[in-house]
């Protein structure tokens, strides 16, 4: 067999486009995608679309509309339940493990998500804060030292990203995420797995409560 290229396939590269396009909400819930504006668009054939579309469903990112295509998939509270429920299961492992590492780099590692966090706050720009975000929990999941982590939590990070978007963008508060970041760091640099794992599961859950009374907020102002 010839070795891989490297490159990312058209398929991948839709793909990405659209995850972006889902993820900063330049595609909302219940937008329609229909398969031949999209390949025009990209100036792509038909079938890298459709391969791409099928991805997305898979990760639940998008949803069948019959004979009409696709439309992005709602997001509401329940589904903010089910990802981060699986979010609290990985973070925390991933932070247990950091902890439990040997990597030299582990303190600059983080320092610098630390870092780019502050930068991000500074900016005030939302793209930039949920990059950030990502990024923090990312460098947990490669210290972590677990290879799988990262392929295993990437349908719920997709998921994770495009609630986190919203949020942020609403202006809601954004000063306790980064706070609580900086409590893992400093628990993952001091070698305490326990209390690692203990405060990733309480930052998930904090997350979610507050994602879910955001989204019960904005419901009630819109009745």
């Amino acid at each position: 067999m010839e070795p891989r290229s490297g490159r990312k396939s058209l398929t991948d590269e839709v793909h990405d486009r659209l995850v972006d396009a889902l993820c900063s909400g330049a595609l909302p819930p219940g937008t329609p995608l229909r398969q031949e504006a999209i390949a025009e668009e990209l100036n792509v054939s038909r079938q890298p679309v459709l391969q791409a579309l099928g991805l997305l469903r898979r990760d639940g990112l998008v949803e069948p509309m019959g004979r009409r295509g696709y439309r992005v998939s709602q997001v509401d509270a329940n589904l903010v339940r089910h990802v981060y429920d699986l979010r609290e299961a990985f973070d925390g492992l991933a932070a247990r493990l950091a902890a439990q590492s040997l990597d030299v780099n582990r303190k600059s590692a983080l320092r610098a998500a630390i870092q780019q966090g502050h930068h991000a706050l500074g900016s005030g720009d939302t793209a930039d804060l949920v990059a950030a975000d990502v990024a923090f929990h990312q460098t947990i999941y490669r210290l972590s030292g677990n290879p799988l982590l990262p392929e295993a939590s990437a349908a719920v990070w997709l998921q994770i990203r495009r609630v986190m978007h919203a949020y942020l963008q609403s202006g809601s508060s954004r000063d306790p995420i980064w706070t609580e970041h900086e409590a893992i760091a400093d628990a993952i640099c001091a070698g305490d797995g326990d209390r690692a794992q203990q405060l990733a599961i309480n930052h998930s859950n904090n997350a979610k409560l507050r994602l879910i009374s955001n989204m019960k907020d904005r419901q009630t102002q819109t009745n």
